[in-house]
């Protein structure tokens, strides 16, 4: 009995055993002709085999690839596209840079952040105070969000303008909306009422969707008549 572990290593797990050993057959042929035959030929079976790659744009050019590679890219064909060299196909992908500045309130996101440095540089007027307004109000139900507690106005000044490094303040006549109401709302969005069953026009005796709810229009069933003495 011949065991997996006595095997070759397949390089390609997708193809199976049968391809790798006829890319193994396919590099003992000697006329480059005839080998470039034979490969257009398992290039056919590789491509029925693996359906996934139909939907590619290069679909040929991935396919002749994989066979190289399963090849240890020692083939030498006359293949119509260029054969990949290891260092291209198995070259590491970039490190991805984060962010490494810290987020002071995690419960208000980074996202908050950058809507007050926008508010900052808005022009002083009434508009910028109202957006300050808007600001604080949300930052109010971003805490709550996280925290049911009740949460005063002065806590959510003192967020913003250390936020905002000192220079956006809420006014002293400036009121937020009050805990209860961002609390209802929040309740409110959470418990949406599903739109009700449509009901069938032609079955219109306590049928909806094709389904009986009314039990007490079912036929009972048959029952036997006890023979009479």
């Amino acid at each position: 009995m011949e065991y997996n572990s006595t095997r070759n290593r397949l390089i390609l797990r997708e193809y199976g055993r049968n391809v790798q050993r006829m890319v193994e057959s396919l590099m003992t042929i000697e006329d480059i002709e005839i080998r470039t035959q034979s490969a257009k030929a398992i290039i056919n079976v590789m491509s029925q085999l693996n359906p996934t790659l139909r939907d590619a744009g290069d679909v040929r050019h991935k396919l002749w690839d994989h066979l190289y590679i399963m090849s240890d890219f020692k083939l030498n064909l006359d293949g119509p596209f260029t054969p990949p060299s290891p260092g291209e196909i198995f070259k590491r992908p970039k490190r991805l840079k984060y962010h490494d500045r810290e987020i002071k309130f995690r419960h208000y996101g980074s996202n908050i952040e950058a809507i007050i440095q926008k508010a900052i540089d808005y022009p002083e007027g009434p508009e910028k105070q109202a957006l300050v307004h808007t600001i604080a109000n949300h930052l109010k139900k971003s805490y709550l969000s996280w925290n049911r507690e009740s949460v005063t106005d002065e806590l959510i000044a003192q967020h913003l303008e250390l936020l905002s490094k000192g220079q956006l303040k809420l006014g002293t006549e400036d009121k937020l909306s009050h805990t209860n109401d961002i609390l209802a709302r929040n309740k409110k969005k959470k418990f949406i009422k599903e739109p009700p069953m449509a009901i069938n026009k032609n079955h219109n005796h306590g049928y909806k969707n094709g389904f009986n709810h009314n039990f007490s229009q079912r036929p009972r069933k048959d029952r036997r008549q006890k023979p009479q003495d």
